[in-house]
């Protein structure tokens, strides 16, 4: 779990560092859901983040991002 949340981290702070022209969905292929925190173990998106993933501008994913990146840092041993 620890090993996915860091791969979840570091890829947050590629993201945020790097311009990209099409910035990448933070999905590892975990797809569960934590009862808990209602948030996806794997990439730590709520429902509605991850259904309006493909429609959104990539600033709004980029906010996502940000998003993830404060979740794991208030909630890194929460999942």
């Amino acid at each position: 779990m620890k090993a996915r949340i860091s791969l979840l981290a570091q890829r947050a702070a590629q993201v945020l560092a790097e311009p990209m022209p099409h910035v990448p969905s933070p999905c590892l292929s975990v797809c569960v859901m934590d009862p808990k925190t209602d948030m996806c173990s794997g990439c730590w998106r709520s429902l509605e983040e991850i259904g309006a993933w493909s429609r959104m501008p990539d600033e709004a994913k980029r906010q996502v991002w940000q998003r993830i990146q404060q979740r794991l840092t208030g909630n890194g041993d929460a999942c």
